[in-house]
C-alpha cells in the first residue's frame, strides 16, 4: 500500500516513541537498542553476545511488548531436538468417522519474535533447523512446507565466557545473522539506576506502539531510502578490503584468513538505510555506513592464527579498514 505524506510522517513519528517505551525498562545500552531496531527494520536477524545479567532476554521481551507481536522464548540445551522448535506430527482420530490422520502441531518457531536463548548450547543438528526459517521464512516437515508469519525476527543470544559444552555456530549460520551485537557492562550511573529501578515495587507499563502491518510497511520503506553510487562503491571497496587476495590494506593479508562475502555488502547498505530511517532521514550518509560496519562485519571476517595469537579481533581489522579506505576510489591504490 502506498503511503501518503501524512501517513508516512505518522508512521515515522512512532519510531522515537518505540525507543522511549523500551527505555522505560532498559537503562542505557543506546547503541545496542539502535542496532536491534535497525535489524528489525531491515527485516533481518541478530545475534546478541554478552555475559549473564546484562538484560538480553529483558530487551527482547520488552521489544515484543512494544511491538504488540506474539513472542516465544526457546531455551537451547544440549538435548533440544529440531522437532522441539519446528513442531511435529501427532496421530489424531476423527470421532465422527473413526478415521485416523496426522496433524502438524506447530512449534515455538511459529511466532513473530523469537528469542533463541544460548543458541551455542545446542548441537549443530538443532542449530541448523533455524537456517531455513531465518533465510526463507518457512519451515519444512515431512515434505510439507509451512510459511512463517511476517514480520519474523530471531534474536539469538550466546554467552562468551563459558565455552565448555558449547557448540560454536558454523560460519554459514553466522552469516545468516544480519548483525552481531555485543553488549557490554553498564556505566556507573546506569548501573545505579538499574539497581534503584529493579529492586522496588514499581513496574513499567509498556504500551504497544507498532503492529505487524506497520512494521512491514517500515521494512518496505527502508529499501526506498536513497544511497548514492559513490557510497555504494565505498561499501564494495570496504568489503573487498577484508579479503586477503583483494585487500589494499597490507596488514589484512596476515591478519585475516577469510574475508567477508557479498552478503556483507548487502547487509551494510541495508542496515545503513535502516539506521538513517530510524533517525528520520531518507538518505544514507557516510556516518551511517561507518556506524553499522562493526556489527555487520565482526562475524563475517575470520581471523588468521597469527591474529588470534596476538589477540587481534575482527573489530580491530574493521577499524583499521575504516581509517584506510576513503570515500573516493581515486584515493586508494
Amino acid at each position: 500500500m502506498m503511503l501518503n505524506e501524512n501517513m508516512l510522517q505518522q508512521l515515522l513519528q512512532k519510531l522515537p516513541v518505540l525507543r522511549q517505551e523500551i527505555k522505560k525498562v532498559i537503562v542505557g545500552q543506546e547503541t545496542v537498542l539502535d542496532e536491534v531496531l535497525v535489524a528489525m527494520l531491515a527485516g533481518g536477524h541478530c545475534l546478541l553476545e554478552g555475559v549473564p545479567g546484562l538484560a538480553k532476554t529483558l530487551l527482547v521481551r520488552t521489544l515484543a511488548q512494544a511491538l504488540d507481536l506474539p513472542f516465544r522464548r526457546i531455551q537451547f540445551t544440549p538435548d533440544l531436538m529440531p522437532t522441539d522448535i519446528i513442531g511435529t506430527e501427532v496421530l489424531e482420530e476423527d470421532h465422527a468417522t473413526g478415521k485416523r490422520f496426522f496433524k502438524f502441531n506447530k512449534g515455538p518457531l511459529f511466532a513473530n519474535i523469537i528469542l533463541a536463548d544460548e543458541i551455542n548450547r545446542t548441537p549443530p543438528k538443532t542449530q541448523s533447523a533455524l537456517l531455513e526459517a531465518m533465510q526463507e521464512f518457512e519451515v519444512t516437515y515431512a515434505g510439507q512446507t509451512y510459511p512463517l508469519d511476517r514480520p519474523f525476527f530471531i534474536l539469538a543470544t550466546q554467552n562468551p565466557i563459558e565455552q565448555s559444552g558449547t557448540y560454536p555456530l558454523p560460519e554459514a549460520q553466522l552469516d545468516r545473522f544480519l548483525l552481531y551485537i555485543r553488549i557490554g557492562y553498564p556505566g556507573e550511573q546506569e548501573e545505579t539506576a538499574i539497581l534503584a529501578g529493579t529492586t522496588g515495587t514499581a513496574k513499567a507499563n509498556i504500551q504497544p506502539v507498532l503492529n505487524a502491518a506497520e512494521i512491514i510497511q517500515l521494512q518496505q520503506l527502508v529499501r526506498e531510502v536513497a544511497i548514492d553510487a559513490e557510497l555504494i562503491g565505498y561499501v564494495s571497496r570496504l568489503v573487498r578490503a577484508t579479503r586477503p587476495l583483494t585487500t589494499t590494506v597490507e596488514p589484512v593479508r596476515e591478519l585475516v584468513r577469510w574475508g567477508a562475502g557479498p552478503r556483507a555488502g548487502q547487509a551494510l547498505i541495508l542496515t545503513a538505510k535502516a539506521y538513517a530511517l530510524l533517525h528520520g532521514r531518507f538518505a544514507v550518509n557516510m556516518d551511517d555506513i561507518r556506524t553499522m560496519a562493526l556489527p555487520v562485519l565482526r562475524h563475517r571476517v575470520l581471523m588468521s592464527f597469527k591474529a588470534e595469537a596476538e589477540g587481534v579481533q575482527p573489530d580491530d581489522v574493521t577499524n583499521l579498514l575504516l581509517k584506510n579506505i576513503t570515500r573516493t576510489a581515486t584515493s586508494i591504490a
